[in-house]
């Protein structure tokens, strides 16, 4: 089956510091993978070059077979990707469904005047992704009055209005408690499956990688030292050596 995302041998330097060195990977529509790594492994470098954030110093990243290497996010945004992020980026003055009004505003490409034209456009199209999300009942309420746990299920409606084929999630989680965690990233998880929707997530909960990622891949101080479903990353001894301590299945950032 053909990628979604395809990284191909990308490399990045900041200041004479390699970050990331020759990482290749890719994503199949409907997986789940997780990139996991110590504290400067490159985790965060790799994932803004496939994001478009960054542009890689060295090889490309393929989107569908189309090469994206260097465009501009938004240009990444309008071409199926969708992204959330480690903090959070809701209009805390808007209401729930205003939210999600202003990404398929944005989407439909039209955005002018977006703040005054969100709150009647597809009504319907937001309630059935907030519906998605569990949030249904809440979308008259004040996205300042919601739960932290709801906010980020708002997040993941808002980029689902992208009609994306590929979601980039930077630390899901972060912030989050242990019920809420497990349960947002199985409502990923299905919506993936349902969607078909390739996900590429970084993620510091290793409870969290374990139980919903179907593959990941690892980095260490820049480069990809693993891949593979998650028992057989579990059991490299590299990875066991640099990340898991022994073995644990759930570890720093």
């Amino acid at each position: 089956m053909s990628a979604v995302l395809a990284v191909e041998g990308i490399s990045k330097s900041f200041g004479g510091v390699q970050a990331v060195r020759n990482v290749s990977f890719a994503v199949a529509p409907g997986e789940m993978l997780a990139m996991i790594g110590p504290n400067g492994a490159g985790k965060s470098t790799t994932f803004n070059m496939a994001g478009g954030q960054l542009r890689p110093d060295r090889g490309r990243v393929l989107l569908g077979g189309r090469d994206i290497t260097g465009i501009a996010p938004r240009d990444v945004w309008r071409l199926g990707v969708g992204r959330t992020f480690q903090i959070t980026a809701t209009f805390a003055s808007m209401t729930v469904a205003e939210n999600v009004q202003m990404a398929l505003l944005s989407h439909a490409g039209r955005a002018f005047d977006p703040l005054g034209s969100a709150r009647g456009f597809a009504p319907d199209r937001a309630l059935a992704l907030l519906g998605q999300v569990g949030l249904g009942e809440q979308a008259a309420r004040s996205c300042g009055e919601l739960a932290y746990g709801d906010v980020k299920r708002l997040e993941l409606a808002v980029a689902l209005a992208n009609e994306p084929r590929l979601l980039l999630m930077d630390e899901p989680t972060a912030g989050m408690a242990p019920r809420e965690r497990i349960a947002l990233m199985a409502l990923v998880a299905s919506i993936a499956r349902e969607r078909r929707l390739a996900v590429l997530f970084t993620e510091h909960d290793m409870d969290v990688v374990f139980a919903h990622a179907d593959r990941l891949v690892v980095l260490d101080r820049g480069v990809l030292i693993a891949g593979g479903r998650p028992a057989e990353v579990r059991a490299d001894p590299k990875v066991r050596a640099v990340y898991l301590g022994g073995g644990a299945t759930s570890g720093g950032h």
